[in-house]
């Protein structure tokens, strides 16, 4: 089949654009962009052509959403793009991500749908964002509804990450719905003979400390030093609603809660990632101006390569306690167990469904307090190499290309009406 990708890569980076950079190249990459003569792509193997018109309208990260006259002339270019490869190439498939729940990434989706839906045979919605159908029917006019229905309704195909964000989908009455978890390249296959034993040496040394005993030698040698630190990691945007103020303030709510217990354990955060508002980074430096804070916290900045990888491998707690409007099924939280590391994160959205059934990890959303409790509790109970299983069972690269794949192949077959695809049970 030939697929019209109507979605744009990094920059700026994030985990939407991430996602479909990897669908591209791992399904044999931009045909227009191959030499005639090339050797075949390993993506070749999944028996789909991708086309696609990189439709980046934001040159930083504090632009996505935002409406500016620019864009829009840009967006009028992208959907000509479409049109021409349609009919130049003959791609009679189109595929679009639609908007989370702001309005005017709203009105974006009903330009690129009522100029190009009419020019392609089949429509396919990929839903990255969750919560646009609660959105619709509690934060817009009827007006606003009834366009959107107009421009998307009955999409030969809607991709929903997990069950949670069906509702999005069913919304606009597909002919299919498929449930495609996200997947990424397993970024440390030598998971166990590099990380693992060092992991299980901090996770034993901290229960010695607990109870009060002193460590050998060996033992601390074995742990790489520093075991009475916690290391907890924040890796995503420096926002509020993605949780970095709640969990700056957990951080310090437990070494307090420690310090009464008189352990010698204490937490340090490590921040990273980049602040899309200028209040949002003035907010950080006032909270950090408190000495009590500030030994708390380390700001890494934007971290890639190497150095993420290594506070990956180097941290002893992923902490993301986001409460984003769009958050469906985060990367990075894909990446944390991916390193096998113990995550606390909210009952918001999906989340839930990527962790295992009565995780301790699970907090309700703002609420410091709980989030404290909870990786006190984790950094003593939880290895975090359930989760790694967990990755290499639902969330690696190939078995999300290989659904996918699957998924798109199946709206040139024959009808054989509504379907849905498996996925978890809702917990």
């Amino acid at each position: 089949m030939k697929l019209l990708i109507f979605a744009h890569t990094p920059p700026p980076h994030h985990g939407q654009s991430y996602m479909v950079q990897l669908m591209l190249d791992g399904l044999g990459g931009d045909r227009r962009r191959r030499a005639p003569k090339s050797p075949p792509h390993a993506g070749d193997v999944h028996g789909i052509e991708c086309y696609h018109v990189n439709t980046r309208l934001s040159k930083r990260l504090e632009d996505i959403g935002e409406f500016h006259g620019a864009k829009l002339f840009r967006l009028l270019i992208y959907c000509g793009e479409a049109i021409w490869y349609r009919f130049r190439y003959g791609v009679t498939n189109f595929y679009f991500i639609p908007a989370p729940g702001k309005t005017s990434a709203l009105y974006r989706d009903w330009m690129v749908l009522l100029i190009c839906r009419p020019f392609f045979r089949r429509i396919i919605l990929h839903w990255h964002a969750a919560g646009l159908a609660k959105w619709l029917e509690t934060s817009v006019q009827i007006r606003a509804r009834a366009v959107t229905y107009h421009c998307a309704r009955q999409a030969d195909l809607s991709i929903v990450l997990s069950r949670y964000n069906m509702a999005d989908a069913e919304k606009l009455l597909p002919q299919r719905i498929r449930v495609v978890s996200n997947g990424i390249p397993d970024p440390c296959p030598e998971f166990r003979q590099t990380i693992l034993p060092r992991r299980r040496a901090r996770f034993a040394a901290r229960e010695l400390l607990f109870a009060g005993q002193s460590l050998s030698a060996k033992d601390y040698h074995a742990t790489g030093g520093d075991p009475h630190i916690v290391k907890v990691l924040f890796l995503a945007h420096c926002m509020e609603e993605k949780g970095l103020f709640d969990t700056v303030q957990a951080v310090v709510f437990a070494n307090r809660t420690l310090a009464e217990q008189k352990s010698p354990v204490r937490m340090k955060l490590l921040a990273a990632g980049t602040f899309v508002t200028a209040g949002e980074r003035a907010k950080f430096g006032q909270l950090t101006a408190d000495p009590e804070f500030d030994r708390a916290v380390d700001y890494l900045g934007f971290v890639s390569g190497e150095g993420k990888q290594r506070a990956l491998e180097e941290c002893d707690l992923f902490c993301f306690p986001t409460y984003y409007l769009g958050e469906n099924q985060p990367v990075n939280l894909i990446e944390a167990m991916a390193f096998g590391l113990p995550v606390v994160t909210t009952r918001w959205r999906s989340l839930s469904e990527m962790l295992p059934a009565n995780y301790p990890g699970l907090v309700p959303i703002r609420a410091p307090e709980k989030l404290a409790a909870a990786m006190i509790n984790l950094m003593t109970q939880e290895t975090g190499e359930g989760l790694r299983q967990m990755f290499l069972a639902r969330f690696t690269l190939e078995a999300h290309l290989t659904k996918l794949a699957e998924a798109l192949s199946a709206i040139e077959q024959p009808d054989v009406g509504r379907a849905v695809g498996p996925a978890p049970a809702v917990r």
